[in-house]
């Protein structure tokens, strides 16, 4: 299989970006998307020209470190899946893909591929948490919790931060990432008890982090690798309008 790749080369956050075009030859299909770019860069580090710079960690779908725009689309055409499971099946001999990074202002890139989304950390850090003495595994799990509950903590819990939503999205929210952050854990007894402080914390944190308003376009759900419903949206919505009232 042989590809054009157009790739945004980006020296630096201060520096001006452009897109170069390189030649992937002789990709096999069973590769995944990122085992191509690493063909491409030895190939660029051997004619002696910096690599393609982008993020990757476990490269099993769960870390959440790889990001890329593939076409215009995060993480590229297959539902549910992550740049890093993304095999090159999913295109064909003589393809044109367009490749870029995460674009949004709480987002600057900091070379080529690669963004800085510790804007999401402090997020996590102004509420994402359980201060509370929970005691330990055996203790958490003899306090009841309803199957429905569980389920839907456990489906938010699923989260990983990738920032796939955010790219999609043409105002560039957060939202359901925060959702998902606040849900996972106020759906669950253990984290009842910081529901409103939680809620409030971290929403005034995205917020100043610069990320966009939601305005239920629905496209963070559709290219969401681990399919976090907007559903959670609506429910952190309503926790914060709640945690409004009571703290006035």
């Amino acid at each position: 299989m042989n590809l054009t790749l157009k790739v945004w080369r980006q020296k630096d956050a201060s520096s001006s970006g452009r897109f170069v075009e390189y030649e992937a030859r002789n990709i096999i299909e069973e590769m995944s998307f990122l085992e191509m770019l690493d063909v491409v860069n030895e190939e660029l580090v051997a004619k002696g020209e910096d690599p393609i710079a982008f993020d990757h960690d476990c490269r099993e779908g769960i870390c959440g470190t790889c990001g890329i725009v593939i076409d215009g689309s995060p993480h590229g055409p297959w539902d549910a899946t992550t740049t890093c499971q993304l095999h090159m099946r999913a295109f064909k001999s003589g393809d044109v893909i367009t490749i870029e990074p995460w674009r949004a202002k709480a987002f600057p890139v900091i070379r080529d591929l690669i963004v800085d989304r510790s804007a999401f950390d402090r997020i996590i850090q102004a509420g994402g948490f359980i201060s509370v003495s929970t005691g330990g595994a055996p203790d958490g799990n003899a306090i009841p919790v309803s199957k429905d509950d569980a389920d839907m903590a456990m489906d938010a819990a699923q989260c990983i931060g990738c920032g796939a939503c955010v790219a999609a999205c043409k105002n560039a929210s957060a939202m359901l990432f925060v959702s998902a952050k606040v849900s996972h854990l106020g759906l669950l007894p253990q984290g009842e008890v910081e529901q409103d402080r939680r809620v409030l914390n971290m929403v005034r944190a995205m917020d100043a982090e610069g990320f966009g308003n939601c305005t239920n376009i629905g496209s963070c759900e559709a290219v969401c690798p681990k399919e976090i419903s907007v559903d959670f949206i609506g429910r952190m919505n309503r926790d914060y309008r709640r945690a409004l009232l009571r703290n006035e």
